[in-house]
């Protein structure tokens, strides 16, 4: 991001000439308002002329100050176009100006030398930057500077840090703090020609440490000089007070040393380590005190020093203990409990096991980041958290080389460090919000850290020192699998965390969420109880989601409301929450629940899906037109979707005679798929059995039993195929007051999951081909003798290609030269 004064290039403003006003001794820049004194004539006659225009004007700097009439190489190519906001004339014929200067530009012609020079410019914009987090610090470090400089230099008033203080752009901060310094020419002319504010930045930082090192050594020496001007007969006092004072920052210094020499033998560390640290501290003892370099090797042996590289926390081996700790804290979430738990265990019996690299992978709200808090209690670790959304700079993982300015370790090691112990829980949360851009590929570092075989040596580029991070739990959380590279999810444990059920949700209301509320809205003191009934309610009516983050903020808002009651002296002390005053606290309900026909329909048949908020009903609706044999798709479907209703139009062609069709059906007929729901994007195959039940129905026109629904894909040879997110698809039905639930057979393994009311509620049918899924779902007079029909082939191949009468004949028809769209109508099945 970068600020500029200057006009539009298409402008007539930025392409004019302008008279040129040099200058000795000082460069002006951007938004500096500066007072000048000019008594060359030709420098006045260019001032007249620019007061006569727009006052405007070039001011650009001389190479050498002692030339009185300089030429065109005798002044710099960059200057700066200033705005004159006010001249004085004084009595010696001298010009007091004061001038603001606007924007940078390049000196690209000299037009005119009649009296004073004129020249034709063009305008230089900085080139944007990003600022990200290494700016920041930049941004940061330049302030800091100059704050100390401001404090020392009594020449800079004071407040000129406030104004640097709230600058927020690159650009404006460095041109601004480059005004206020008292450089030589050439560094200034230098700034203003350095155009990357980032690299401008560096330059002034690495300034302004020079001049704080020369104002404080001069500082020193004023002090003495004034006490030697004072008192000629104090000179030997006051020299023996300079070298004083020299000795005692030395001192200090040293004492500093020894205490980081003390440190370094202490401090229980690898050989490797304590011989680096070694190294940098004799380094450092060579060094001024007061020099940049010192600083930056004093922070990385503070840095080293700090880091814990044999401090760890015994943990808790209690597989009770930790058991209740965990399910005091969350109910449900069975999978990954258990894989803690065997965590525990397999550490009492092992002496060193293997890292451990869980990954969690579930919806929003159900609990995944509050999990890894609760794991840190239960095995009585430290507890760190470093959220990866957002992240794409590799540096941010593996740190930056202490060669840049601002340099620091990476956001592993930084973590490490504030957990205080090397053994953690290390929670990476939303590590699939990861990206890359030309920095460099974050996901690619983090091989190297979720590698148990080869995080034992981890090298973060500040310390370049191997870091074991072994001994680290590593609990990673994502929302979907798909956007983390493959050899990431290679090196993790993946665990699902599925969403919860409606009855679930209440449970978790009940035991977590009302008393956290009422915890946090202040009513303790107050009895106040919501009813299952009210929850279960708030949930289906009020939420729509798979965790339950929406379900604490509406309990939330009904306990807000009762606060407000309470307060404002209503009598009631007791406030009981059922189902029929909930509207009363939250309005109208948001959602519609999911329900089931009231009657047996044609061509419509009830569906279930996942989403990433739990499941949902699916209602598939087909209707047929006279047409040419188009199939029209409508409800936002996706590929896989549009491929799956293709197939089921393909199975349905195929079984036309077993179904009483005419096999030339789809010749004089379009059919019109429809999900509803249309601005709801819909994916995947698992609607191919439903398709095929409405297309069916609708071309025979027989009802589709209301109490059925159904999910499972269709191959075309009519097997029905495994599909994903039973638990949450058989949930959906359950509450949409569904009996009967056709599942293909080979997801019966995927039932233990499902809760057990699910189960005692539903009829769960597996089933291995599509003609069963008709026989069941079809409103039929004699389901057994549909089966045996579809089951058994009427007509030989070669009769259906060749011979039109007998296909006539099956169909009980006499005459098919004299068929007609009438004639061909769908017949219902018995």
């Amino acid at each position: 991001m970068a600020h500029s004064n200057a006009p539009d290039e298409s402008s007539d403003d930025s392409r004019r000439d302008l008279p040129l006003l040099p200058l000795r001794d000082i460069v002006v820049f951007p938004d500096m308002v500066v007072p000048l004194f000019v008594g060359r004539e030709r420098s006045i006659s260019a001032l007249e002329e620019a007061m006569n225009e727009d006052e405007t004007i070039v001011l650009a700097a001389q190479r050498r100050d002692n030339i009185n009439e300089p030429t065109e190489d005798d002044v710099y190519d960059v200057g700066t176009v200033g705005n004159i906001v006010q001249l004085l004339r004084l009595p010696d014929g001298t010009v007091k100006v004061l001038v603001k200067g606007l924007y940078r530009v390049h000196i690209d012609e000299y037009v005119s030398n009649a009296g004073h020079f004129r020249v034709a410019h063009d305008p230089i914009d900085p080139p944007p930057v990003e600022i990200d987090d290494e700016l920041e610090d930049l941004m940061e470090a330049a302030r800091s500077a100059f704050e100390t400089y401001v404090d020392l230099n009594n020449q800079i008033p004071p407040d000129a840090f406030g104004q640097v203080e709230q600058l927020d752009i690159p650009d404006e901060l460095a041109d601004t703090i480059a005004a206020q310094l008292s450089l030589d020419l050439d560094d200034k002319q230098s700034l203003l020609e350095t155009l990357n504010p980032t690299k401008r930045l560096e330059t002034l930082y690495e300034l302004i440490q020079e001049q704080i090192e020369d104002e404080a050594e001069r500082k020193i020496r004023s002090r003495v000089k004034q006490k030697m001007d004072n008192d000629d007969s104090s000179e030997r006092e006051t020299s023996n007070q300079f070298q004083q004072q020299m000795q005692d920052r030395q001192s200090v210094f040293a004492d500093e040393l020894e205490e980081m020499e003390d440190r370094i033998e202490v401090k229980e560390m690898p050989q490797e380590v304590t011989e680096r640290l070694r190294d940098e501290l004799q380094k450092l003892k060579m060094m001024s005190p007061m020099s940049a370099e010192a600083t930056v090797v004093r922070n990385y042996i503070d840095r080293v020093l700090e880091l814990p590289w044999y401090e760890m926390t015994e943990d808790r081996l209690d597989i009770e203990t930790a058991e209740e700790t965990l399910e005091a804290d969350h109910y449900g979430l069975e999978q990954p409990k258990d894989r803690i738990l065997e965590y525990l265990a397999v550490r009492s019996m092992a002496d060193e096991p293997s890292g451990t690299i869980l990954c969690f992978v579930g919806p929003p709200g159900v609990g995944k980041t509050s999990l890894g808090r609760s794991i840190a209690r239960a095995t009585n670790r430290n507890f760190v958290r470093l959220s990866l959304g957002g992240i794409r700079d590799e540096a941010e993982i593996r740190g930056h080389r202490r060669t840049y300015i601002g340099s620091m370790p990476g956001k592993i090691i930084r973590s490490i460090d504030k957990a205080g112990s090397n053994n953690p829980v290390f929670l990476l949360d939303e590590i699939d919000k990861m990206s890359a851009d030309f920095r460099g590929d974050p996901a690619s570092a983090m091989l190297e850290v979720l590698d148990p075989e080869q995080n034992d040596a981890f090298k973060d580029h500040y310390l370049d020192l191997d870091y074991d991070l072994s001994n680290v739990m590593f609990i990673c959380t994502a929302n979907q699998l798909q956007p983390i590279p493959a050899p990431l999810q290679d090196r993790m444990e993946t665990i699902r965390i599925p969403g919860y059920t409606s009855h679930e949700k209440v449970q978790i209301g009940q035991k977590y969420l009302v008393p956290k509320q009422i915890e946090s809205t202040g009513l303790e003191d107050i009895d106040v109880h919501f009813t299952s009934s009210a929850l279960d309610r708030i949930v289906n009516e009020y939420t729509r989601e798979a965790g339950v983050r929406n379900l604490e903020r509406e309990v939330g808002s009904i306990c807000r409301k009762i606060a407000r009651k309470v307060v404002e002296g209503e009598s009631d002390r007791s406030f009981t929450i059922r189902a029929r005053t909930v509207p009363t606290y939250l309005g109208p309900s948001t959602y519609e629940g999911d329900e089931i026909e009231d009657e047996h329909q044609i061509g419509i048949a009830n569906g279930v899906a996942w989403t990433q908020n739990g499941g949902v009903m699916l209602t598939n609706e087909v209707t047929v037109m006279p047409g040419n044999g188009d199939l029209i798709l409508t409800g936002k479907l996706g590929d896989v979707m549009e491929e799956s209703a293709r197939a089921a139009m393909s199975y349905v062609r195929a079984r036309a005679l077993n179904l009483g069709l005419d096999p030339h059906f789809h010749e004089k007929v379009d059919l019109h798929i429809h999900f509803p729901e249309g601005a709801l994007p819909k994916d995947g195959p698992s609607a191919g059995i439903t398709m095929v039940t409405s297309i069916v129905s609708a071309l025979t026109q027989t009802p589709i039993r209301r109490t059925v629904a159904m999910t499972g894909e269709l191959s075309l040879r009519g097997r029905v195929l495994k599909v994903g997110g039973l638990k949450e698809k058989l949930v959906a039905a359950y509450r949409g007051g569904v009996e009967m639930m056709i599942i293909p057979d080979p997801n019966q393994k995927d039932l233990q999951e499902v809760p057990a009311r699910v189960k005692r509620g539903l009829e769960i049918v597996p089933i291995e081909h599509m003609d069963e899924v008709l026989a069941r779902a079809l409103l039929l007079d004699d389901p057994e003798a549909f089966l045996e029909r579809l089951q058994q082939p009427l007509i030989p191949p070669e009769v259906l290609r060749n011979d039109r009468d007998e296909i006539d004949r099956v169909l009980g028809r006499e005459d098919s030269s004299s068929q007609d769209l009438d004639q061909t109508k769908p017949r219902k099945l018995h």
